[in-house]
């Protein structure tokens, strides 16, 4: 899809007022600069193009996926002057800057977010813990991308029920902080290449997910190795599963739910050998429309009074949080029917990760401004958050250098 050339003052979407000094706070030059060595990726001479502006630029592609590459580096050469050591940036063309974005890679943006990209609720964050759990959900997706050959090989056509994608495609597989909406721990790969829960295995082995954390999940997630995996560093769960598992009563609890055991194997269930103990949760929605007949959750949680079944079942259906956070990343920043415009299978998985970065920029804010309100991040809108930042920045997009060790 082409990309419209005309100027970013003129038919501006709400996202292109975030300014570099708004990126640059939550991912700073030193911890960019960092990366590049690790990389070997740092500029050994003076470009017109260095490495470490290639980054910021990268992340602002995403901030205005309609625009072409060419006017986003027209838009951030004030914002970028003082990254330059004084030296005036030139205007580049298409061609230099997919040479610049090439020779970069997608192996610092994808260890950038990384590095940066956590959870960052506090004890004060409104709407981000249940009692002493910090409430995390997992999910997937997909992304349409640039129909090149190169793409398609790597990424493949997703088939859907009138055929096949018209475009190739990457999977995704994320971990969100509930409260603020904080995409993290993101794997991808081709969407006929790798499967959910190939990619969930490695999401779930983010260090974060520890004692304190509770992990929510859908009926797909659910397996014998995963589950056990999910909950190994000390994290609990709280997974939907199917309604046709055997899962037998053993003891029933005060609060209606009771305690059952999963197992590896069936014969490992014939033989009552390697079980593991679970709390099991069944409830109906009543007047919901298109709710189903019923609803089974299990849960690592044992005690009902630490955590009653009732309380569980509403904290479960806070999982959605994750579809918004989709939506956020899906429409408001790249666009409704916007594909990720890389040609290349390298340069579409430095994109998705800029695009990673992008969101964790403007949420980092929502939760600052959320904080000082005393307010839930999740009643703050995604799109009137910018809004906010627009007030509150001041006209320039420039740092002064003076800035620059108080953001590193």
């Amino acid at each position: 899809m082409a990309r419209t050339k005309a100027e970013l003052t003129t038919n501006i979407r709400l996202t292109d007022f975030i300014s570099l000094g708004v990126i640059a706070k939550t991912i700073p030059l030193s911890t960019i600069n960092h990366v590049l060595n690790e990389n070997g990726k740092a500029s050994q001479r003076q470009r017109d193009f260095p490495a470490h502006v290639v980054v910021y630029y990268v992340i602002a592609l995403a901030l205005h996926m309609q625009v072409s590459y060419r006017e986003v580096y027209r838009f951030l050469i004030e914002g970028l002057r003082w990254l330059s050591s004084g030296k005036t940036l030139k205007v580049t063309g298409k061609s230099a800057i997919s040479q610049a974005r090439t020779r970069l890679g997608s192996d610092v943006l994808e260890q950038l977010h990384e590095r940066i990209v956590k959870p960052i609720a506090q004890e004060s964050t409104k709407g981000a813990w249940y009692r002493k759990w910090r409430l995390i959900s997992i999910d997937g997706s997909t992304m349409d991308t640039a129909d090149e050959q190169r793409n398609l090989a790597s990424f493949g056509r997703h088939p859907t029920s009138k055929g096949q994608s018209g475009f190739p495609q990457i999977r995704f597989v994320s971990l969100v902080e509930n409260g603020t909406h904080v995409l993290f721990g993101t794997r991808m790969g081709g969407a006929t290449k790798v499967g959910e829960i190939e990619l969930a295995k490695q999401v779930l082995s983010e260090s974060v997910l520890t004692e304190g954390t509770l992990i929510l999940a859908d009926r797909y997630f659910y397996g014998f190795e995963l589950w056990n995996q999910a909950r190994a560093n000390g994290a609990d769960l709280l997974w939907r599963v199917k309604k046709n598992m055997v899962l037998p009563r053993e003891t029933q609890l005060p609060d209606g739910s009771y305690l059952s055991r999963i197992y590896p194997s069936q014969e490992d269930q014939r033989r009552k050998i390697n079980g593991v103990i679970v709390r099991v949760i069944e409830y109906t929605l009543e007047g919901i429309p298109d709710a189903e007949p019923l609803y089974r959750l299990m849960t690592t949680i044992l005690d009902y009074e630490a955590a009653p079944a009732m309380e569980l079942a509403a904290v479960y259906h806070e999982r959605w949080e994750i579809e918004t956070s989709f939506d956020e990343l899906k429409t408001h920043l790249r666009g409704a029917r916007i594909v990720l415009r890389s040609k290349t299978p390298d340069l579409v998985r430095q994109e998705f990760y800029g695009l990673l970065l992008a969101h964790f920029a403007i949420r980092s804010l929502m939760h600052e401004a959320a904080l000082e309100a005393d307010e839930d991040p999740d009643r703050i809108s995604f799109i009137h958050s910018v809004r906010v930042v627009r007030r509150q920045i001041v006209r320039f997009t420039t740092i002064s250098p003076s800035r620059l060790h108080s953001i590193s």
